[in-house]
């Protein structure tokens, strides 16, 4: 990739195999004689800013707290061998801008942390590396998880972290570092694998509530919840985001580790290193068989769904069919009944003129009449199991 002239002071190649400073902050000219450093560029308006914290170290020890960007490059001049750790959260583009002037960062690394929203990566730029990282934290009240970005600048005497989000709490990483001065002393990419491994870390939470979501969600879909297709889509999604954030970290740890030889990374950050990359690895297997289970839970939750669906339109279809029955039984009755009342009806009339109002067997023939008539229905109604 193309690189930009360094605006500011940029320290010179070294020999020497960790990305330390070797004779401090100077550069040689050609006739043997050393330069001092150019002054430190201009802070941003605003004081500290997003300045979460920043401390200059040497030989793995703090021996500078400043309070201003400022202040961070006047100490990191006026120590020989030290190592300025610079920690911003959503910084503003003249904060990014003062940090780029000083410290010789390219302009495209600038950009991706101050536009955020980057994927995990590994970039180069001459001694600089650029590492982009997707951090993540479990919720257990609303049982989701958060994603956090990070992006890190690993000079030869410097490292700067530009947080975007609550994840991953890096004043921990300090502390731990800090605490081991031995580990802090070999330093800049020790401290970058101190980030790595809290990022890493910081997955296992994750794993463990998706975990445990996982089977509440097994169990919801075999009692039949209702709500459980939106959370399994939910979780579905956030394994997807989940999966973008650990899948690349494997091949950005096995670049870093095939460049051990070439830049001569310290035998102990190697085994570091090494182990991160295998927790990542780990970590990674857990989110695809996590994606796989719930792609397998949504196919049984769709079948069971329709499953449901198929018994309700058969609970439906067998009561319309019980309905129907008792409608005939009902109607049958009704046409028997109907047929004495039509006969009753008729020789209910009040007329002088009917043949068989004065017959001496009117009234016997009409009993016999709606008898017939009933009974013969009954058969009928009878043979078409309509009774």
């Amino acid at each position: 990739m193309s690189e930009n002239p360094p605006h500011g002071r940029r320290p010179t190649p070294r020999k020497h195999s960790r990305l330390r400073p070797a004779n401090g902050r100077t550069t040689g000219r050609t006739d043997g004689t050393a330069t001092p450093p150019p002054p430190p560029a201009a802070p941003p308006a605003g004081g500290a800013g997003s300045i979460v914290h920043a401390a200059v170290y040497r030989d793995g020890r703090r021996i500078a707290t400043p309070d201003s960007l400022a202040d961070t490059y006047r100490r990191l001049h006026e120590q020989p061998d030290s190592m300025a750790w610079i920690g911003l959260q959503r910084p503003t583009e003249a904060e990014l801008l003062s940090l780029a002037e000083e410290f010789g960062l390219h302009e495209l690394a600038v950009e991706d942390a101050l536009e955020a929203h980057q994927r995990p990566k590994l970039e180069r730029y001459g001694e600089t590396l650029f590492v982009v990282l997707r951090a993540a934290r479990y919720l257990d009240a609303p049982e989701e998880v958060d994603f956090g970005e990070l992006h890190v600048f690993v000079g030869p005497d410097f490292v700067i972290t530009v947080r975007h989000g609550a994840a991953p709490d890096l004043s921990a990483v300090r502390h731990r570092m800090e605490a081991t001065p031995e580990l802090l002393a070999l330093g800049p990419e020790a401290v970058l694998y101190a980030i790595l491994d809290a990022v890493v870390d910081g997955y296992a939470p994750v794993v463990a509530g998706v975990q445990n979501d996982i089977d509440e969600i097994e169990t919801e879909v075999f009692s039949g919840d209702p709500a459980v297709s939106r959370r399994i889509y939910e979780l579905a999604r956030e394994m997807v985001e989940f999966q973008r954030a650990t899948r690349p970290l494997v091949g950005m740890l096995h670049g870093l580790m095939a460049g051990f030889a070439k830049y001569g990374t310290d035998d102990e950050l190697q085994r570091y290193l090494r182990d991160v990359a295998d927790h990542v690895t780990h970590t990674s297997e857990r989110v695809d068989g996590f994606r796989s289970a719930l792609a397998d839970i949504l196919a049984v939750n769709a079948t069971l769904v329709t499953q449901q669906q198929n018994a309700e339109m058969r609970a439906l279809a067998e009561a319309g069919f019980e309905q129907n029955e008792e409608i005939k039984k009902i109607s049958s009755w009704a046409a028997i009944l109907f047929a004495p009342t039509l006969v009753g009806t008729i020789y209910g009339m009040n007329f002088d003129q009917m043949p068989e109002l004065h017959w001496t067997f009117g009234y016997p023939f009409a009993i016999l009449l709606m008898a017939a008539v009933c009974t013969s229905l009954y058969f009928i109604f009878k043979r078409r199991d309509w009774l």
